[in-house]
């Protein structure tokens, strides 16, 4: 079952096509669309809460990983199979259960369509029990947990639909703000770098003068805050750089209406090593970062383009070419110096050299499609 971090809702433009609209009978086909889907939810929902010994039912489990054997709840693609066995006439099973007979109350829903209904609701059904269960264990008496609605979108299987689009991905840095490139039909068309123009060692010298004065003044009285227009100044250099940044990007987007903006997830960088100030240095870098993609993607929503954000593993460690691990490198003083956080990359393996904040941006268009090489890790929910 699939997942997503983020939902974009976008105006339907209802004008003729010739105007740059859509289909003016689009709406009122999504409506009955949105309306068949909601009552086969409604079916499985009720079909689901009317077996729950089924639906918590214990059975054994083989892990993958370790082969150990362990009870666990019976797993949705079984409940699934069991679901359809019982609900959907087949050539194996033509007399499903009486009171729930779906092939005859919806005779013409695909069955890519009935799955994801089924897979979504098996969700919904057990989190109401387990909610209930505990309900019950509290001793509460008031604000017993509610029956789910059926209102909402199902999750589509891959094939419901496909997508041709151009796509932009951005690689976030702290010197190059910015490195936009542009993907279309597998070809790299537009590439941009984005300067922070000395940002980045400036903000350091300011962040060094507060923490001198902080030294000097030794700790701050309780509720009063030390620095203030250092600080204010500060906040308005990332504020301003961050709008332009964002504005760079979006300009980007203009040019290619209908594409899809895509980024790297990154939430969870944290400065360690060095001085205070270079803490509080690489602690701004990463606040920049998160509000051009904040104000990135507000400027690409208002023109109607995609925002997603795609796991960031393994984009600066790999090859953009071959997939092997590569290693960074800058040059001092005409010798090639390995360093991790190096200007440029090198694969060993295909001998591909490139800027490296280039190299990471071509695979954040490799992770959005799939096409990496290496074996990324999985996002953790929540």
């Amino acid at each position: 079952m699939g997942q997503t971090a983020r939902t974009t809702k976008l105006l339907l433009d209802l004008s003729t096509q010739d105007q740059g609209g859509t289909n003016p009978g689009k709406r009122s086909h999504l409506t009955a669309t949105v309306i068949i889907l909601d009552a086969a939810r409604r079916f499985y929902l009720a079909f689901f809460l009317a077996h729950p010994d089924k639906l918590m039912e214990r059975v054994e489990v083989i892990s993958k990983k370790t082969g150990e054997v362990r009870a666990g709840v019976i797993s949705a693609d079984n409940l699934l199979t069991w679901a359809e066995c019982q609900t959907v006439e087949t050539a194996d099973h033509p007399t499903p259960l009486p009171d729930w007979n779906f092939s005859r109350a919806f005779p013409d829903l695909p069955n890519r369509y009935r799955r994801s209904v089924i897979k979504d609701v098996i969700g919904k059904a057990r989190g109401y029990l387990t909610s209930v269960t505990k309900w019950h264990a509290s001793g509460k008496k008031k604000r017993k947990p509610g029956i789910p609605t059926a209102s909402n979108h199902p999750t589509l299987y891959a094939g419901t639909f496909a997508l041709e689009l151009d796509e932009l991905a951005v690689d976030l840095n702290v010197k190059q703000l910015a490195v936009i490139t542009v993907r279309q039909h597998g070809m790299i068309k537009e590439t941009r770098f984005v300067s922070d123009h000395g940002l980045d060692h400036h903000r350091f010298e300011h962040l060094k003068r507060v923490a001198k004065k902080q030294w000097q003044a030794g700790k701050a009285v309780k509720g009063e805050h030390s620095n203030q227009q250092l600080w204010a100044h500060v906040r308005r250099q990332n504020r301003d750089c961050a709008h332009q940044t964002a504005r760079a990007i979006v300009e980007v987007c203009e040019k290619y209406p209908g594409c899809v903006l895509v980024f790297e997830r990154l939430r969870k960088i944290k400065p360690s090593g060095g001085s205070k100030s270079r803490r509080l240095n690489r602690k701004q870098a990463n606040q920049l970062r998160g509000k051009i993609n904040q104000l990135a993607k507000e400027k690409a929503y208002t023109l109607g383009v995609v925002s997603v954000e795609v796991n960031p593993h393994g984009t600066s460690q790999y090859c953009a070419r071959c997939g092997r691990l590569g290693v960074r490198f800058t040059y001092q003083a005409g010798q090639r110096v390995t360093d991790r956080g190096g200007r440029l990359f090198s694969c060993p393996s295909c001998h591909y050299e490139c800027h490296a904040d280039f190299n990471a941006s071509v695979n954040v268009h490799h992770s959005f499609f799939r096409e990496f090489h290496w074996q990324p890790r999985e996002l953790k929910s929540g």
